[in-house]
């Protein structure tokens, strides 16, 4: 047994709606590694439940997995702002809310987060950073100030494949983003952080 099947194995199993949602997505969807998957989406999830936050922020819903599994830990009287630049993944992405019963506590927002995250006028206690790679700082400075003391930011996808850690690192737009964005974050003093490496690697990160 392999390393990630053992962990697998020793973990709480996805509910019906998101294995039914993980299958569709890598049936029917383009790139469905994007998707976060069981272990990770159960992570979020716990995140989500420690914190019990009013307000969650998404950058990247993709089908809405991680979306539902974020909604499962909000407050009661909590909402989730999810942003995806592609519209054309909307049929999914409600379908889904609706059958895991978030679509209440989910606000969906099509277009570009850079555009759309400076009219969200709420404060929040957890931001997930998940969309383009080659915009994550700026992403990371467009949520700071919308971040409570003590809030969390969780950027994926931070490890890219283990291409940030190549000698020497490939030149493409992508990888520099994200080792980029890694860079400032550890070097960033407001904030406490944890680079961990949990599929394609989670910076966790506390606004102090």
């Amino acid at each position: 047994m392999d390393f990630e099947k053992y962990i697998s194995v020793h973990s709480q199993t996805e509910d019906s709606v998101l294995k039914e949602l993980f299958r569709e997505t890598n049936l029917k969807i383009l790139m469905p590694r994007m998707l976060s998957g069981p272990i990770q989406g159960k992570l979020l999830e716990f995140f989500s439940k420690m914190i019990c936050p009013k307000n969650i922020l998404e950058i990247g819903t993709y089908t809405g997995y991680s979306a539902i599994c974020m909604a499962k830990g909000l407050a009661e009287d909590g909402i989730l702002d999810s942003i995806e630049i592609n519209d054309e993944l909307e049929p999914i992405i409600r379908r889904y809310f609706a059958k895991a019963g978030v679509q209440e506590k989910i606000r969906l927002h099509f277009g570009d987060a850079l555009e759309i995250v400076p009219h969200l006028n709420k404060m929040y206690s957890l931001v997930f950073i998940d969309a383009d790679k080659r915009k994550y700082i700026e992403y990371y400075q467009s949520v700071f100030d919308k971040v409570l003391p003590g809030g969390f930011i969780i950027a994926d996808n931070v490890l890219w494949n283990g291409k940030v850690l190549e000698d020497p690192m490939p030149i493409d737009e992508y990888t520099k983003g994200i080792d980029n964005f890694n860079k400032l974050v550890q070097n960033d003093t407001r904030v406490e952080n944890i680079l961990l490496p949990l599929r394609d690697g989670l910076m966790i990160i506390r606004k102090k």
